[in-house]
């Protein structure tokens, strides 16, 4: 009975508080956004990644919101946290120590190819010692891909069951990922990412907002449950509707986090586009 009163205190505060406050953020990075949605994407993916237009794909001349790397991994986030909803309900079990094996791979080719593109860009940018640097292949947009979504599917698959074992009252202890589960979850990205790299602009467009609708995501339940932690609310949830505050509180922080570094990176290069190569 002491612990009820203050977490009555605290809700009771939020309901007042947490629609002010995402109003109040949302309108701020709204004004401060370019027009229209792929513009409201790009200020998204402005605050996650590089943007560097040679290391992006393009719709009809314009470049994506997020890199070919970033779109792989938070499109390929966002759609495990989506499978696993559906697939998992309520499961919080990490994966084993069998099942880590691929997915510890998926973050070796992840790790590996981005630090040797990294070099590559170091090679090209820089002169003197830098330009000797040795590179283990050529880098390229496929592969920057792939590799990224593989490591879409390792945040996915690490963040749902840490979001399900804080939240829910009754949740099941199970891994929320198996090895059938992870090769529909597979199977069905390397599909997409062919369909990617057929470049068509409905694929694009559509791959271009699922991307930006993953960075929210996972920004949303990393702060919803810093919400849920900071109000002791630890497994006091039985269903979805009552998640609101959390749900509610972790998107304005996601987008309050978002609009502050739109701002300082707007100051530091005075554009919207990707860093500048030279």
């Amino acid at each position: 009975m002491e612990q009820t009163a203050p977490q009555t205190k605290a809700e009771a505060l939020g309901r007042w508080l947490l629609p002010l406050a995402a109003v109040i953020v949302f309108g701020l990075w709204f004004y401060i956004a370019p027009p229209g949605i792929l513009g409201k994407a790009d200020a998204v993916g402005y605050a996650v990644c590089h943007r560097i237009d040679e290391r992006s794909f393009h719709l009809l001349g314009r470049q994506l919101p997020l890199c070919a790397r970033c779109t792989g991994e938070f499109y390929a986030a966002g759609l495990t946290l989506l499978f696993l909803a559906f697939a998992s309900p309520k499961q919080s079990g990490m994966p084993g120590w069998k099942l880590g094996a691929p997915l510890l791979l998926f973050l070796f080719a992840f790790a590996l190819d981005g630090s040797n593109s990294y070099l590559y860009l170091l090679k090209q940018t820089s002169a003197g010692a830098f330009a000797n640097i040795p590179n283990l292949y050529i880098p390229n947009n496929t592969l920057r891909l792939f590799t990224g979504s593989g490591m879409g599917i390792v945040l996915g698959a690490i963040l749902y069951p840490a979001f399900n074992g804080s939240a829910w009252r009754n949740h099941d202890s199970a891994p929320a990922l198996n090895w059938k589960k992870l090769g529909i979850l597979a199977g069905g990205i390397v599909i997409i990412n062919l369909f990617i790299l057929s470049e068509h602009p409905v694929i694009l467009y559509s791959i271009a907002l699922v991307s930006v609708a993953g960075v929210f995501s996972l920004l949303v339940l990393v702060f919803g449950m810093v919400w849920i932690l900071m109000m002791r609310l630890e497994n006091e949830f039985d269903s979805l509707t009552q998640m609101w505050m959390p749900f509610l509180a972790g998107a304005t922080l996601a987008l309050l986090l978002i609009t502050l570094i739109d701002l300082l990176r707007l100051r530091l290069t005075g554009t919207w586009g990707g860093f500048p190569l030279g």
